[in-house]
């Protein structure tokens, strides 16, 4: 079974999806010219070194909030309702039994997780499975990362692409530190996930976060 298109994906603890995932999903699917990106939210993440906040369950549902208008993103349960360690090298063979090819996966990650690509279960083969696509991250440059491995410089243009985008400096840590102060987060993630956020206590949040009006744009 062979497929046609050309595919992204962005994947990720989501704990929780935030402005910043969607900007480089964008980004990502402008400058590739990919048909779809799939986001997929990680189980079992290998690299964190605590459980994420939120269940699987709940990290799936906030992404298929933040998609929504969207149409050429994709809420993916394809590591949640796997069992075991999330590893992206599982994920590329998923998708290779799926008939997809290495040509046609974008593989979507910040610089910063680029810079500790070496730590990946099965690097260096990993990379031949897909292309991947390098966005910018505040604090770490593509030279920086590509510092660290020195290598992959030969790869640049041909499997590797960096991506420069305006891409907003979100991250899920000062989204859940804000909502543990109480404090609105409606700058940094979609309406529909604060919402599910709030409805659903997460990151200690509360119903009457500030009568909900700073947590949620009604």
């Amino acid at each position: 079974m062979t497929v046609s298109g050309r595919l992204g994906i962005l994947g990720g603890t989501f704990d929780p999806i935030h402005f910043g995932h969607l900007d480089a999903a964008d980004a990502a699917r402008r400058a590739m010219s990919l048909d779809q990106v799939w986001l997929i939210p990680s189980c079992d993440p290998p690299h964190r070194p605590v459980d994420p906040l939120a269940s699987a369950f709940h990290r799936f549902a906030l992404v298929a909030l933040a998609i929504q208008g969207h149409d050429a993103l994709r809420a993916s349960d394809m590591e949640v309702t796997r069992t075991g360690p999330s590893y992206t090298a599982d994920t590329l063979r998923a998708l290779a039994s799926q008939g997809w090819l290495p040509s046609q996966l974008f593989f979507i990650l910040g610089s910063d997780a680029f810079a500790e690509i070496a730590t990946w279960r099965e690097f260096p083969a990993v990379l031949d499975a897909a292309n991947f696509v390098v966005i910018a991250r505040p604090g770490t440059t593509l030279d920086a990362a590509i510092a660290r491995t020195p290598s992959l410089r030969a790869r640049l243009g041909t499997s590797i692409f960096p991506v420069e985008a305006r891409v907003r400096d979100v991250s899920s840590s000062t989204i859940r530190a804000r909502l543990a102060a109480r404090q609105s987060i409606d700058d940094l993630v979609p309406t529909a996930v604060a919402r599910y956020i709030v409805a659903h206590h997460l990151y200690e949040a509360v119903d009457n976060l500030h009568g909900q009006d700073s947590a949620i744009s009604k």
